[in-house]
């Protein structure tokens, strides 16, 4: 139903995060990791959502980046992986050292999150181990800011409209530098990227 929402930063809690967009306050469960990259109360930020609906409850969860919303989502697919076990996974590690861990069936990354055992884990590494794209292992790197712009998630997304890969394009970006335009940091990623 959302995909982000963008607005202010007006609070940071324990496991979520509040953005007050045109006068609204949503409340955005998301990720330790999502938490530390979005900047300080009352910076601007997009949030990249996910609704989760029950017959009692409407929780909205959101992620600094459009590849921890991927990684989350796949993680929920599992059978018996719930959106608090998914975001416990998400807050342990980065989208592509979880991928890493699946791929190559490494567990206890995955076990290091509160309330996902052993079992949890192997039904993840299972169900996923096809499913994660190989592209994935290399969307952060240790050279790459932890965090990026607005501006910079923008020429992100414009980049993969024009068929990077994510890990190309914020990798690209990352070079390119902050605190530019979005239009200036398209033109110096593609420089990057040519």
């Amino acid at each position: 139903m959302y995909y982000y929402i963008k607005g202010t930063l007006a609070h940071k809690g324990d496991g979520f995060l509040v953005i007050d967009a045109s006068g609204v306050g949503y409340m955005i469960y998301t990720s330790l990791h999502s938490i530390t990259c979005c900047g300080d109360v009352g910076d601007e930020i997009t949030m990249y959502t996910y609704l989760h609906v029950r017959e009692d409850v409407m929780d909205l969860f959101g992620f600094a980046t459009n590849e921890e919303r991927a990684m989350f989502l796949k993680l929920i697919s599992v059978s018996g992986v719930g959106p608090k076990a998914a975001l416990a996974m998400l807050s342990v590690t980065t989208p592509a050292k979880l991928a890493a861990a699946v791929v190559t069936g490494d567990e206890k990354v995955l076990t290091k999150a509160s309330g996902v055992g052993a079992k949890m884990a192997q039904r993840v590494i299972l169900e996923l181990k096809d499913k994660i794209d190989t592209d994935e292992l290399d969307l952060e790197t240790d050279d790459a800011p932890e965090a990026i712009s607005d501006a910079g998630a923008e020429a992100v997304s414009a980049l993969i409209v024009l068929g990077y890969s994510p890990g190309e394009a914020r990798a690209a970006v990352g070079k390119a530098g902050a605190g530019q335009s979005v239009e200036e940091i398209i033109k110096k990623a593609l420089a990057n990227l040519l």
